[in-house]
């Protein structure tokens, strides 16, 4: 499973010889400007809720790939009304893809369209495929159901907004941490804007102060789980 860092919220996975796009916020990201949109693969597009700093660039890369929107029912009807190819879930619901299982859990936020059309309520992913499990948190605040992830999952990676202010901070990500039971955190949500700024080095001692990775990949970097 290999995990390609796009900027803001924008990841790609390469799980079972299948790509998966996750919150596409590409081309209107300054920051993300040598990530070519019109090359990029997917056999998946995963939306955490309907916010354009998610779903801008979903539209052209779906049309160019036939890639299968996969959300909550809000969000995959918008598409689906569009002519996109979608698959509607929601929290609590889990699905075997071809690339793995994918489970929605509760995300604390908002979701609407740029238009102001209701987006249905986020959601994060749990993914289970090749052996590993993985956790998208998505856009959220910190919250108590957390803590139901481990009673089902033994996660290898969590991908946490870190950014603070409309998310969750760097403090928070840390409990989060602790409440999911996962020692290593992909962080995301941070940098795009001077209100989600953070400080890297400062962020990294307060993860390994409770013996725990945060790991800041630069756009266009990779990890492998």
């Amino acid at each position: 499973m290999k995990i390609n860092y796009y900027g803001h919220s924008a990841l790609h996975l390469e799980i079972n010889g299948k790509s998966i796009l996750v919150d596409p916020f590409i081309s209107a990201n300054p920051k993300a400007s040598k990530i070519d949109v019109n090359a990029l693969k997917a056999d998946y597009i995963l939306l955490t809720h309907a916010h354009y700093d998610h779903i801008i660039d979903v539209e052209a890369i779906a049309k160019r790939t036939d890639a299968v929107i996969i959300s909550n029912h809000e969000v995959v009807t918008h598409y689906s009304n569009a002519g996109f190819k979608g698959h509607g879930m929601n929290q609590g619901g889990s699905w075997q893809f071809d690339f793995g299982k994918v489970k929605l859990v509760k995300a604390v936020h908002s979701s609407s369209f740029p238009d102001g059309k209701y987006g249905g309520n986020p959601v994060g992913f749990v993914i289970s495929a090749e052996g590993k499990t993985i956790y998208l948190a998505g856009d959220t605040a910190l919250t108590m159901d957390m803590k139901l992830i481990p009673m089902f999952f033994k996660l290898d990676l969590a991908v946490l907004p870190i950014g603070g202010n409309f998310t969750m901070d760097v403090e928070e990500a840390v409990v989060a941490a602790d409440f999911i039971e996962c020692d290593k955190v992909l962080g995301i949500h941070y940098d795009t804007a001077e209100l989600i700024r953070i400080d890297h080095g400062a962020s990294k001692q307060k993860f390994a102060a409770k013996n725990k990775e945060l790991i800041l990949l630069g756009i266009g970097e990779s990890i492998d789980i």
